[in-house]
């Protein structure tokens, strides 16, 4: 599978489990800990191993989904916090469910478009490969593993400047 099926693969992943936890049914603790595994292990691909070898083709919207990511994980890291009896557990399932959404229609309409065109079908499905053992080997460590602990550093961060994104 290429890295880019593979990446959307995970978005229509995790917007099933947005309208889950919208829809009321389910038991919304056990949702949230699954979104956030899946978040996590996703984004954990993306910052590690897509962004790095696709920074050269779009590297602003790079740079810009780095940040994306810093924020989602602090939006995250607010809902995991919060009780879903919370007076704002819904706003702030709404809050992150928006930003991901925004980030997702920038890649998917941007970012995985000009890839696909610069990169071939060989070397994205070699990518997708690697993404995809590397993506369950981060699902399996879980959400708890991949997130810094605190609001100050997030995981990001320590990709952007380990991978070269940030510049002094």
């Amino acid at each position: 599978m290429k890295a880019t099926s593979l990446l959307q693969k995970q978005h229509r992943k995790v917007e099933s489990l947005f309208k889950q936890l919208e829809g009321g049914k389910s038991e919304p603790a056990l949702l949230v800990a699954e979104l956030a595994n899946e978040l996590a292990a996703h984004m954990a691909i993306e910052q590690e191993l897509f962004y790095p070898a696709v920074r050269q083709i779009k590297e602003d919207l790079i740079l810009e989904s780095f940040e994306e990511h810093a924020i989602a994980e602090l939006a995250l890291k607010r809902l995991l916090s919060t009780s879903p009896e919370d007076v704002s557990f819904k706003a702030r399932v709404t809050t992150l469910k928006e930003l991901i959404q925004h980030h997702v229609e920038e890649e998917e309409e941007e970012l995985f478009p000009a890839v696909e065109k610069a990169i071939g079908d060989e070397r994205l499905t070699e990518l997708g490969r690697s993404m995809k053992a590397e993506f369950e080997q981060r699902l399996a460590e879980g959400y708890e593993t991949l997130l810094p602990a605190g609001y100050k550093k997030t995981s990001a961060d320590k990709a952007s400047h380990a991978n070269g994104a940030a510049r002094a």
